[in-house]
């Protein structure tokens, strides 16, 4: 009988234990995903209804995406934290952050890796090359698949950088425009927000939802430099804070700003004319150097090897 308690009690305390391990588990499911919808609530910019938006999704972000979120935490868990988080701040300056999560990108540098290690192992066994093409198949493949979602993440950070930087005089001008009509810097920030379709344009209506939402104007500015990290954005931010700070007219510092993004958009436009003659000297050499020299040294050549 005092066995047969212990055992009763033994299977007590183990299925108590079961419990309350299980209900730990659950709390801090919810905790995650607590904090992950607050953080989804920072990185999206919400338009519209809420219905529209998941409707306007495709059929692999609706449906497979929720039944793979595990596997993509467990996926992106094998890589390092600092890693997450740097593709997360690059998401966000390539202005994707709402449709592309930093694990699913992770977790698709993981699977490239594997896919390209995959592919080299059997074009090993099948096609049997030589072992140098073969050592180099092995690594060239994997690093294709781990380097390629980086090379479009980093090619979408630098279109949305390069036309940031192209549209900041235009609406400086306009915003100049609109403040010394009688706006205030707020209806000056919409007015570019309804005339311009542009990634710039984007953020400062993100920047005015969060005024709106009651940060202050300083603050929502020093978001608007750590979403773009745009060297001109960014002073003109910090001349612009400094002048709200210091009660200057807001429409003479835009009219100044205005003229010297446009003085540096035209230095910009020199500087790239003056990089053409390098860059065309390589498809010059590579392509067009060699067909001129057959067409001229062609006929020649018989000549000149029946001499020799």
């Amino acid at each position: 009988m005092e066995i047969v308690g212990v055992i009763v009690a033994i299977a007590i305390v183990a299925f108590g234990g079961l419990l309350v391990l299980t209900g730990v588990r659950q709390r801090m499911a919810l905790a995650g995903d607590a904090a992950g919808y607050l953080q989804s609530l920072d990185n999206v910019e919400e338009r519209g209804d809420v219905y529209d938006q998941v409707l306007a999704e495709p059929f692999l972000g609706r449906i497979v995406r929720p039944l793979g979120t595990r596997w993509l935490r467990r996926i992106a868990g094998l890589t390092p934290k600092n890693h997450v988080a740097n593709v997360h701040r690059q998401l966000v300056l390539a202005g994707v952050a709402s449709s592309v999560r930093a694990e699913e990108l992770v977790a698709l540098e993981v699977l490239g890796g594997g896919i390209g290690a995959a592919l080299a192992l059997f074009y090993a066994v099948l096609a049997s090359p030589s072992p140098r093409v073969g050592v180099l198949a092995l690594v060239a493949l994997p690093l294709v698949g781990v380097l390629a979602p980086q090379a479009w993440l980093k090619r979408r950070v630098a279109d949305r950088t390069e036309a940031i930087r192209n549209d900041l005089a235009d609406t400086i001008d306009l915003m100049a425009i609109s403040v010394e009509a009688g706006q205030g810097l707020e209806g000056a920030m919409q007015t570019v927000c309804r005339h311009f379709t542009s990634p710039l344009a984007e953020e400062l209506a993100r920047t005015l939802k969060e005024m709106e939402l009651g940060l202050p104007r300083r603050d929502a500015f020093h978001n608007l430099k750590r979403r773009t990290e745009v060297a001109e954005l960014s002073n003109f931010v910090l001349v612009l804070t400094q002048a709200d700070a210091l009660g200057m007219p807001i429409g003479r510092v835009l009219r100044t700003q205005a003229v010297e993004m446009r003085a540096k958009r035209r230095q910009w436009a020199r500087e790239r004319a003056a990089k053409l003659p390098v860059k065309i000297l390589f498809p010059l050499t590579l392509f067009i150097f060699p067909a001129i020299m057959v067409v001229v040294l062609g006929p020649a050549v018989p000549g000149i090897a029946r001499a020799l």
